[in-house]
């Protein structure tokens, strides 16, 4: 079973920067998509960033330019540095670990971590 934790979330000011975290705990990490989703009040989840097993990056296009996604294999994390931060960036952003083997399917997510752009 797979266990993730995000960390780094917080209250900035706009045009701030934040750096977060997730650690996610088994072995699947390295073969692994992960990603970054938020979730602002009344608002569906979004995908914010996805990097493949292999360094592919992909991010949608309100934050490209912005954030960066990246891993590192040896901790088994995933960051997502936030630069330029905008009042509607506030949301709770959420570590997803997604891999398929064959049928079977592994999808987990994190608990989330707070971000809060405002003056």
């Amino acid at each position: 079973q797979v266990q993730l934790e995000e960390s780094g979330g917080g209250l900035v000011q706009p045009g701030g920067s934040l750096r977060l975290s997730c650690a996610a705990s088994g072995s699947i990490f390295s073969i692994s998509t992960m990603g970054w989703y938020r979730q602002a009040p009344g608002k569906e989840r979004e995908l914010v960033a996805r990097i493949s097993s292999s360094g592919t990056t992909n991010y949608a296009d309100v934050v490209k330019g912005r954030f960066t996604i990246s891993r590192d294999d040896a901790k088994n994390t995933v960051y997502l540095q936030m630069n330029s931060l905008k009042p509607e960036d506030t949301a709770v952003y959420y570590c997803n670990l997604l891999h398929v083997r064959f049928t079977v399917v592994y999808d987990y997510w994190g608990q989330g971590t707070q971000v809060t752009v405002s003056s």
